[in-house]
């Protein structure tokens, strides 16, 4: 799939899986150990507009964090004065954690959190160096046992309380694309998430037997006050499946909701990108912002 294509049509997640037996991860070591420097090979051509945050008055870098079966990198920014802030899950879209979820991490840092962006792909295969779309897709995301996902994303709430000394009684989770929908599935999991904000996340069609659930199947019962920030032109998400996700969010009683961009497309926050908008994506941006001080995060 060339870059051109990636939002105009859907994905396609068809191809091998691995179904592991024993919970859902895999045992085969981890073939990512450190993170990618600047921006994966796939996401090319990298544009002018990309935003570089800068690290002043920051502390910021790579880390890594104990999992269960060892250890996975990831990147993390906080304020350099000591403090207790409160925690902000970064993940990533298909292609890693690279300079874009990086950067990410650094805005956030500035608003006073600590923002840590954790690889979850770190045992399935490195994104960062791939060239094709459709292989990130069938080699890798597929591959990616949502159970695994969510140990991870538990183990670095650990890890940003004990090795960051972060308040890990405000925690909050940002995700794009494929961490949009990773954002509602954590929150499902995870019900002392103070808030979520999912920017244009898959709403169905990953099921598998290592995914057993889409966000559709647990709109009606989330309790974390999740927001949603779609496209309307997003050929990913077709409008009726956001529409049926809203009325789920209403039964739900959480707080909920989706808003859906008109004239843009899948991706318009990735701003190193051809579907990048700057009014849709500095709006969306403020909503995050306000979304997690309202409700605590």
């Amino acid at each position: 799939m060339d870059l051109d294509e990636y939002g105009l049509k859907p994905l396609d997640f068809s191809g091998e899986r691995i179904a592991p037996a024993n919970g859902g991860f895999t045992r085969r070591g981890f073939l990512v150990t450190t993170l990618a420097s600047g921006f994966a090979l796939a996401s090319s051509p990298v544009l002018a507009q990309a935003i570089k945050t800068d690290a002043k008055g920051l502390v910021a870098g790579a880390v890594e964090i104990d999992v269960p079966d060892g250890r996975i990198p990831a990147y993390r920014a906080r304020p350099a004065k000591k403090g207790h802030y409160p925690v902000v899950l970064v993940i990533q879209e298909i292609f890693g954690v690279h300079e874009h979820i990086q950067d990410v991490c650094r805005r956030l840092a500035k608003l006073g959190y600590c923002a840590v962006a954790p690889e979850m792909f770190a045992r399935q295969g490195d994104v960062s160096k791939m060239t094709d779309i459709g292989q990130i897709l069938q080699q890798v995301v597929s591959k990616v046992p949502d159970e695994q996902v969510m140990s991870d994303l538990d183990a670095t709430v650990a890890w940003a309380g004990k090795a960051e000394g972060a308040d890990t009684a405000r925690v909050g989770i940002v995700g794009f694309c494929w961490g949009g929908r990773t954002t509602w599935l954590y929150a499902a999991h995870n019900p002392k998430v103070k808030a979520g904000v999912a920017y244009y996340g898959l709403l169905s069609g990953m099921k598998s037997d290592i995914k057993p659930q889409d966000p559709l199947d647990i709109g009606s019962t989330l309790k974390v006050p999740v927001l949603g920030l779609y496209a309307a032109g997003d050929a990913y998400i077709p409008l009726p499946q956001v529409d049926q996700m809203q009325k789920q969010l209403v039964q739900s009683g959480s707080g909920s909701k989706i808003l859906v961009f008109p004239g843009v497309d899948h991706g318009f926050h990735a701003d190193y990108r051809p579907t990048y908008d700057a009014t849709a994506a500095s709006y969306a941006w403020k909503l995050t912002r306000d979304w997690f001080r309202e409700h605590g995060a």
